[in-house]
């Protein structure tokens, strides 16, 4: 067997064993992406499992595929063995240079073992990072923040991080809302401004329980926060569904709010700068003014 015959042979091997495993590859992410739907719809599973799994089939087939590779072709089997007769000095420098890729592979496998987080989970790391959780793969975890921007955080760095949860195990959350308004004010008339128009809300949430409702405690409470050095602070607690829901509560009742406090009188205080000005400096100022 000639030269061009063998060589043709070991291409048609490769581009063969390539279009094979593409194939493969992608019709089981195909089926793993109709199962991740199918079972998290019905059976109201976590789909992070899957999607982990999804993400590393790639890795996994195309890995089969070079070994398979490698075994076939005789000069890659023999290249395979030469590397191997120098494996601590290739080890070290595989080592070395994929410590970052093997971390994050490690980070990946303790997210999805301990779970600090999920696929769709809500969570706020460093730097004001925040998002759904959309995926989680061997290498990064992906976050779709507010603006449907992708945060792709590689799996080392996100395991370091102190983690904000805000659906690990319910989704509900308490809101505060403060209020600043100015001392000749009505404190009382402010903060009963301040219930009517949270509670009226459509998604404020009553959260009591019945002995809380037994014993009076109101569905949203305002307290006197604190005695400021230009206002009177107050603060509300409101309970909502989830973390998005409460957003827009807090940004229309602030709305609302201010246009009930403008219709009583209620003055909402903002910074004043006092200038002083020295007589000398005044007297040199009208000089140059009049020189002018």
């Amino acid at each position: 067997m000639d030269f061009n015959t063998t060589f043709l042979q070991y291409l048609i091997l490769i581009v063969s064993t390539i279009i094979v495993v593409t194939v493969i590859t992608y019709v089981l992410r195909k089926a793993l992406d109709f199962l991740i739907k199918k079972n998290s719809t019905q059976l109201n599973a976590d789909p992070t499992n899957f999607i982990f799994l999804k993400n590393s089939i790639s890795y996994i087939l195309y890995s089969i595929g070079l070994f398979w590779i490698f075994h076939k072709i005789p000069y890659f089997n023999a290249l395979g063995n030469a590397l191997f007769a120098g494996a601590g000095v290739l080890a070290a420098v595989i080592g070395f240079a994929s410590q970052k890729a093997f971390s994050n592979i490690i980070g990946g496998l303790f997210i999805l073992i301990f779970k600090p987080f999920r696929v769709s989970d809500f969570i706020e790391i460093s730097n004001n990072r925040i998002g759904i959780v959309e995926e989680i793969t061997l290498r990064h975890t992906i976050i779709r923040d507010f603006e449907a921007r992708r945060i792709v955080i590689p799996n080392s760095q996100i395991s370091d991080e102190t983690i904000i949860n805000s659906s690990i195990t319910d989704e509900k959350i308490r809101r505060h809302i403060e209020v600043g308004i100015s001392y000749d004010s009505n404190v009382d008339l402010a903060m009963k401004i301040m219930k009517e128009e949270i509670r009226s809300h459509p998604i404020c949430m009553d959260n009591r329980t019945q002995e809380d409702k037994v014993s009076g405690v109101e569905i949203v409470p305002v307290v006197l926060l604190s005695l400021g050095d230009s206002s009177v602070n107050l603060r509300a607690y409101v309970w909502t569904k989830n973390v998005v829901e409460a957003f827009k509560l807090k940004c229309d009742v602030l709305k609302s709010i201010k246009s009930r406090f403008d219709n009583e009188d209620i003055e909402i205080p903002f910074p004043h700068r006092t200038l002083v000005i020295k007589n000398s400096d005044l007297s040199q100022l009208i000089d140059k003014n009049e020189k002018a």
